[in-house]
This record gives structure tokens, sequence and C-alpha cells, in this order.
């Protein structure tokens, strides 16, 4: 195996995602969760929409939180970040 070619496998890209958005969250800010159900790969890249687990659980838009790029990991590299406005076409795209 090549160990300067890093592979993840969707699953442990999730597991980066979430641990990612854990540890950016805010103290101030409601607990959020990633919409598992959305989260999927597009080349190489993983995208994990995340909300709060109000909305998540009960689909309220009254509860929804705006402005929520979604999470990118990169699955070559495992490098996780939030997505970018100019990126947009990307992450909302099929």
């Amino acid at each position: 195996m090549d160990e300067d070619k890093l592979m993840l496998s969707e699953a442990e890209g999730r597991l980066v995602a979430d641990a990612f958005l854990q540890a950016s969250r805010k103290t101030s800010e409601p607990e959020l969760a990633i919409d598992w159900n959305r989260v999927r790969v597009k080349e190489g890249i993983l995208i994990a929409p995340y909300n709060s687990v109000q909305f998540l659980k009960s689909r309220n838009y009254e509860h929804q939180l705006l402005d929520c790029w979604p999470i990118l990991v990169d699955l070559s590299t495992g490098q996780a970040r939030f997505g970018e406005l100019e990126e947009r076409a990307f992450w909302k795209g099929s």
C-alpha cells in the first residue's frame, strides 16, 4: 500500500465530518448534527450538510438554521472544511 496516498472510505469520511462539526461548534450555538440522509460523495469529496438537531428531528423550517454551509471532506487527504459560497454550484448540484 502506498502510504503517501491516503484514501478514506465514505464511512471514515462521515466520521471526519462529524468530528469536524463538533470541534467547530461554539458553546453559544444550538446542538448541531449532520443530515445523514443527505450526505453524498461527488468527485472524491464527501458533502455533509448539517443543521440544528431540532430542525433535523422535526423538519420544521421554523427551527432551521440559515447559512450552514456543508462540511466538505476530501477523501484523498482526510481534510475537512466548511464549503464556501463560491463553491455552491458544486455542493448544490446533483
